[in-house]
This record gives structure tokens, sequence and C-alpha cells, in this order.
């Protein structure tokens, strides 16, 4: 398919961008650069709006509460930015998480994992983890109803979706009633043909991806293990039945497309869908493309109907 009319239009913005020396870029830099690369959109209005403070793995995380109603309990949906594990903070998604909130009418809570390289991996994955645990202990005080969970996010923000869903059953944690994984990260070997097909020209690079991967696994064989690299993981059964957003112009496509694949082999009740003409990162495009914006009312319903 060609390249949706509305996502050209976009790229065409960029491609005057020069791209950055990876061997010289300081993580930083780039991150106050790309967190502030696109001014604020505002969002669907919500009963409430609530910054927290909610535990991680060691200490202290920021996050944000979204209340699309006043009713009381209301399903919980924890959400994990995307960013490539390095960039990303609560308000780039700010966007999103109202408009998930006013779709799936469940509060979203929005965790600001810490980032590498200051804190590689697993830092996230044990940091989302444990706020997840967090937010369903204090569901009573926050008006929520935590036997009615579930987590989503995008890109690398997906990944950590998966880590939290492997890390409640490995530690018989929070039960887990869906997953909802935009475009997610599931293996660090960045080799598949979509990486070849689509490495420069379409938002996310193949070279841009090598580096966020470098900047979160510093240790040696890293990239095995199932919470980077959910698709190596042995056993996928027990993770929860999912929605899987992938876009066809996308290095990221195939390594998304294997792990629904893994997950119906498995026989993980699982919904596929690969948007043509879309690129990496479309569904927070949704304010202004009219097919991200049902393809993000389309996995809202699929939250909507799991969370009921």
């Amino acid at each position: 398919m060609p390249l949706d009319k509305q996502i050209a239009l976009i790229l065409q913005q960029f491609s005057d961008l020069p791209a950055p020396d990876y061997s010289q870029l300081d993580a930083a830099h780039y991150r106050q650069f790309c967190d502030n690369m696109q001014p604020a959109i505002p969002g669907v209005p919500m009963a409430e709006v609530r910054n927290l403070r909610v535990e991680g793995a060691i200490g202290e995380l920021d996050a944000r509460l979204y209340r699309p109603s006043e009713e009381t309990s209301l399903p919980l949906l924890v959400y994990f930015h995307g960013g490539g594990f390095v960039v990303g903070n609560l308000d780039t998604h700010d966007n999103l998480c109202r408009s998930l909130a006013h779709l799936t009418e469940a509060v979203v809570v929005s965790v600001a994992y810490r980032l590498a390289p200051e804190h590689p991996f697993p830092a996230a994955p044990l940091d989302c983890y444990r706020a997840t645990c967090w937010l369903v202990e204090h569901a009573a005080q926050l008006g929520v109803d935590a036997t009615r969970l579930a987590v989503a996010g995008d890109s690398a923000g997906g990944n950590l979706a998966l880590a939290v869903s492997q890390l409640a059953v490995q530690r018989q944690g929070p039960k887990i009633r869906y997953q909802c994984l935009f475009y997610p990260v599931t293996d660090a070997g960045c080799d598949s043909h979509s990486y070849r097909e689509f490495a420069d020209g379409f938002f996310l690079t193949g070279a841009m991806m090598n580096w966020f991967w470098q900047q979160y696994l510093q240790e040696d064989g890293q990239g095995d293990d199932p919470l980077a690299s959910p698709l190596r993981a042995g056993n996928v059964a027990h993770l929860p039945p999912t929605t899987l957003i992938t876009a066809e112009f996308d290095p990221l496509r195939d390594e998304g497309e294997a792990f629904a694949e893994r997950l119906r082999a498995a026989e993980v009740p699982v919904r596929m869908h690969r948007c043509d003409g879309m690129i990496h990162g479309f569904i927070s495009m949704a304010p202004f493309v009219e097919g991200a914006a049902q393809v993000l009312s389309e996995a809202a319903a699929d939250l909507h109907e799991a969370l009921q």
C-alpha cells in the first residue's frame, strides 16, 4: 500500500532534519530535543487528572492518573510510554492517555519509569511491574476496580507492558485481563526483513533503534532475556489476551507480527492488525491522522470489552 496521505505530509516535515551522528550522540541532549519536538496537543477533558507518586523497583516514580468520569470503581489501565527506553515522558503521551481513558471508560495511569542509559535494563521493566503492583494495592484509595486490570504501551512501552505481564505470571502477581500493544519492541536482534526494508525514511530508522538498544542493554547476553526480548521467551501461553497493532512502514513490524504468531501458536486470544500506509509512532498522531484515530478507537473498544 502507498503511504497514508496524511502520514506522508508529516514525514515531509521531518525530511529536512539532519540524521544524528549516533557515535557522538548524548542521550540527555537527545532526550531534551525529542521530548520538546512537538508542542503539546490539548486532549479530551477528564473528570480528574492527577499527578501521583508510585512505587518503583528502588524508589518512587512519577505517574499521572486520568479519570474519564465521576463513576466509582472504574477499571484500571496502566500505560507505559514509548521512546526507545531513552526518551518520552508523561507529557509526550498525555493526549494519547486522555483518549484511551475516554474511549475505554477506564482510569488510565501513565507511569514514568526510569530511562536508559542512566538506568539501563532491567530498571524499566522492574519499575513498571512494581508500579502496577502498587496501583493494585492502592486501588481503594484511587477509586479503581483492580480486578479489571489491563496494561498497554507503544513501542518500547509495548515491550514493557509485555514484561509486566510476564512478571505477573512468574511472581503470581496481579491478574491482568488484557494487554494492548502498539507496534511493540519484541526482539533485540534488529535483523528482520522489515528492519532492512524500512531502515531509513520512515521516522524510526534502523540506526536509531540500534542506538536505543545500545543505551538500554549494557551487559553481554541481556538481549536474550525475555524481559528485554519477549519474542525469545520460552513460553507465552500464560500471557493475557492481546491486541497487537503493527504499522506497514515500520522497522519493528515483523518482530511485532512474529510475537502475535507466537501467541496464536500458544492459543492465547490475539487480534493482530497491520495498519497499511502507517509508520512507527502513528497512534500518537491520532489527533491529526484520521486512519490513526480509527485504529485507536478500535483498540480501545477491545480494551473496553475486556474490562467489562
